[in-house]
């Protein structure tokens, strides 16, 4: 008899670990699955520059290949890249690292974070993390069999990291403190004197320091300072950091990881059994990008204020609160005084205005009340999705 595999009694277990059976799905690629089945739709969802890599960069790949480099490289990368990564950190973040044994090039700098958690962690490590917070924090901390645990963030304190909230969660287990300023999705940026309190808590208490600095070189106010630099640190502290933001490369997907010799060093076994290497043709043009791309990603950046300062406005004329963020490529206005959820506030815009934002609580529980969205669209593109996020208003029965 023909087994019927669909029978109970012939259904095999899962054999997905249930570490991994138990994470849910990016709240951001789940909604942009909807999102891909529409037309007309203005998007200021994905987190993703509208400009194309420049010219002399994507030359420099093209050369590249063009010149038969075509093999493998180091597993740390090339030492070319390498150098120009240690002088570009020493000279833009103040922190002075060894190209030859404390830079890691890793396939964007999601990689680096991946391979950092696991480099580190022993199952039920503790990853303090600050919430609104990019959507594969948690479930990276998870996959490497850490616990995540979350520190929020307000509003009113600008989304900045209480240093005496960061106390409350501290616990015998508490390994890794994981910051990301600029700040994905609030635009959040850390002064010195706010660094430096956090810097002196990871310090009593032994903490090792992830600090995601992939928008760093968006930073519309004060000039940027990495926590690496401040007295200290350097030794307890793994600087990423890459290429897609700053300079347009995000489908080059190279990103890097700096910091003491000895989790380099475990880093890079993880990453010689996983990955072997970056492409070598992302690595070339991404060193063309440090060493001549400076003046590109300036450009780029004052296309973002401006776009910023439009997008704000609008939101707080149409009674949407919303504070002016001082790094990245988002906004995260309240939509709280509509009364409906983030979600529900999402699904209803797009499919009656066509405008896609992500839901607040894609980026964890106190981001409920808000959305996010990405300047990095046309500043036509983002005057009419404003007009159309007003047409919503007036819809719901929203008033100013």
């Amino acid at each position: 008899m023909k087994k019927n595999m669909n029978d109970s009694k012939f259904a095999r277990k899962s054999f997905v670990a249930e570490h991994i059976a138990s994470l849910p799905k990016s709240g951001i690629r789940k909604f942009f699955d909807l999102v891909n089945t529409m037309d007309d739709v203005i998007s200021l969802g994905v987190g993703e520059p509208d400009f194309t890599t420049p010219w002399t960069i994507r030359e420099s790949g093209i050369f590249s290949i063009e010149k038969g480099h075509t093999s493998y490289t180091s597993n740390l990368g090339t030492m070319q890249l390498r150098r120009a990564i240690s002088d570009y950190v020493a000279k833009n973040y103040g922190v002075t690292y060894n190209p030859a044994n404390q830079c890691l090039v890793t396939v964007g700098v999601s990689e680096a974070l991946d391979i950092a958690m696991r480099a580190v962690l022993d199952p039920g490590d503790e990853v303090i993390y600050t919430e609104p917070c990019f959507v594969s924090y948690p479930a990276e901390v998870r996959m490497a069999h850490g616990v995540p645990v979350p520190v929020e963030t307000y509003a009113k304190d600008d989304f900045a990291l209480d240093p005496e909230v960061l106390r409350s969660k501290l616990t015998s287990k508490s390994k890794v403190l994981l910051l990301n300023f600029p700040c994905n999705p609030t635009g959040a940026v850390m002064k010195r004197q706010q660094l430096e309190k956090i810097a002196q808590i990871a310090i009593e208490h032994d903490l090792l320091v992830f600090t995601d600095e992939i928008y760093s070189e968006l930073n519309y106010g004060e000039k940027h300072v990495s926590i690496a630099s401040l007295p200290g640190m350097a030794e307890r502290t793994i600087f990423l950091h890459g290429f897609s933001k700053a300079f347009a490369m995000t489908g080059w997907r190279v990103g890097y990881a700096c910091g003491p010799v000895d989790i380099i060093d475990a880093m890079m076994k993880i990453h010689q059994y996983s990955i072997m290497c970056a492409s070598t043709t992302a690595q070339e043009a991404a060193t063309e990008a440090l060493r001549n791309g400076a003046k590109y990603m300036e450009e780029m950046r004052e296309k973002y204020r401006e776009r910023r300062d439009i997008m704000v406005k609008g939101f707080n004329e149409l009674g949407l609160t919303c504070i002016v963020p001082q790094g990245a490529f988002y906004a995260f206005p309240s939509i709280a005084s509509t009364g409906l959820s983030s979600t529900e506030f999402a699904e209803k815009l797009l499919k009656s205005q066509r405008v896609a934002v992500v839901p607040g609580n894609a980026f964890g529980a106190c981001g409920e009340g808000f959305i996010r969205c990405c300047y990095a669209a046309s500043s036509e593109e983002i005057i009419e999705a404003l007009k159309r996020i007003g047409k919503f208003l007036e819809e719901i029965g929203h008033s100013k």
